[in-house]
């Protein structure tokens, strides 16, 4: 059986934490998009965790982490991770690497890096780890596959041919210092050594995984608001980040996957610029920072202060509508018990129309907001484990929301730790 957990909305969703959970019951998990760009907050057993380029099942000593052929693989930076949750405590996990991923290079942060630099008040607020030119040299059939380091001539003819064009990139549009092409080979040579023990072929091991009715879940990076496709373009990132592409970047049929576990937040954060309708701003904004999350609203991998909003509905339907989502698992609500009503988004308002469906970008941006009012529950849920004892308009609130989104929300988030979980029929 697979399951495919994504986000709805911006990420920041809290996937990290029902991930972790949901690989209890799970064989293998596998990221299957994106890179070492966005971050995974888990608390556990063993501490407090922000992974990036791991799944987040590397906890349990019967799963196996996969990364698959959709992701952006910078190899350093996964076997630090990996020494990282060993120097720690944590059970060495056991990773498999598929041959097909391709390898984040060394200048595709530089080339990140510069780009942001470059376009100044017009950047796209990226993390500049190197993910929007790793993608476009993927597609440009110039990237480097994990099966190219094992065949050394044509590894260092392939790397020739690539820093020809990049250098002359760097050198009349960035002015900065040219890529070597004998360093490069010795790095690619070193990144061959550190990555050899994981290389499989993936999509071979999780056939003969379905066959034998192992129990696969699917992990996203960020969330549907993100996707280059159907997300906020082009403040987006450079990989689908739905559940659709879980069988592309895995390699997998798609009727494979059966669930579609679609995590939203019982308000809305986004790291990162584009059009946010529901944003707040100021002391109200500060407020909901500090106390969100755990330990606040600050990005896993930039601890940039996220941008805050209260739940925006039209996104959020939209996001669980272009996942497919089967089931929604509403996270941090225990956040909320602080304030006396809550806003919810059930509208824009664009050109003086009010619209529930959510627009392409050109009108996002100057879509306003349509709000209705819930009343707040005033104390605090945390510790709370049965739906029916949460205080009525703390479930009013959540059966509000499951109205708006048209899907089942079968789990309720009630604080950080790995079993606070409510559990709805």
């Amino acid at each position: 059986m697979v399951r495919a957990i994504v986000g709805a909305n911006w990420g920041d969703e809290g996937k990290g934490k029902i991930t972790d959970m949901l690989a209890k019951e799970s064989d293998i998990i596998v990221r299957y998009q994106g890179g070492s760009n966005a971050g995974h907050t888990i608390i556990n057993n063993y501490g407090k965790f922000a992974l990036h380029l791991l799944p987040s099942g590397v906890f349990y000593d019967h799963t196996t982490s996969i990364i698959g052929n959709g992701v952006a693989l910078n190899i350093p930076f996964l076997v630090k991770e990996v020494n990282d949750l060993v120097s720690k405590g944590v059970p060495k996990p056991q990773i498999l690497v598929s041959d097909r991923a391709q390898i984040l290079m060394p200048y595709h942060i530089l080339f990140d890096q510069y780009e942001e630099e470059r376009l100044g008040k017009q950047s796209f607020g990226s993390t500049k780890s190197g993910i929007a030119p790793f993608y476009s040299d993927k597609y440009a059939k110039i990237g480097f596959q994990v099966s190219e380091l094992f065949d050394e001539e044509a590894l260092k003819d392939k790397i020739a041919r690539v820093c020809e064009t990049k250098n002359i990139l760097l050198e009349h549009l960035y002015h900065k210092p040219a890529i070597n092409p004998d360093e490069l080979f010795q790095t690619l040579l070193e990144y061959r050594e550190m990555v050899e023990p994981f290389v499989c072929d993936v999509s071979k091991y999780l056939h003969d995984a379905i066959k034998e009715g192992k129990t696969i879940l699917l992990e996203g990076q960020l969330g549907s608001l993100k996707d280059t496709d159907h997300g906020i373009y082009p403040m987006v990132t450079s990989s689908s980040t739905l559940a659709a592409y879980g069988a592309i970047g895995a390699g997998i049929p798609p009727y494979e996957i059966k669930n579609i576990t679609t995590v939203v937040k019982a308000y809305s954060s986004a790291v990162g610029a584009g059009a946010f309708v529901s944003e707040i701003f100021g002391d109200e904004a500060d407020e909901l920072r500090r106390r969100g999350g755990d330990g606040g609203e600050f990005g896993a991998t930039t601890g940039r202060p996220r941008r805050m909003g209260w739940f925006d509905a039209v996104a959020s339907r939209y996001g669980c509508r272009i996942q497919g989502a089967t089931e929604v698992a509403l996270t941090v609500l225990d956040v909320l018990g602080y304030l006396d009503e809550l806003p919810i988004c059930i509208g824009y308002e664009i050109d003086g129309e009010v619209t529930k469906d959510f627009p392409t970008t050109s009108k996002l941006n100057i879509a306003k907001p349509v709000y209705t009012t819930l009343p707040g529950w005033k104390c605090e849920t945390r510790g709370i484990t049965k739906y029916e004892d949460l205080p009525e308009n703390c479930r009013k609130y959540i059966e509000f929301i499951e109205k708006e989104l048209e899907t089942p929300i079968t789990m309720v988030s009630n604080g950080p730790g790995r079993d606070e979980i409510i559990y709805r029929k």
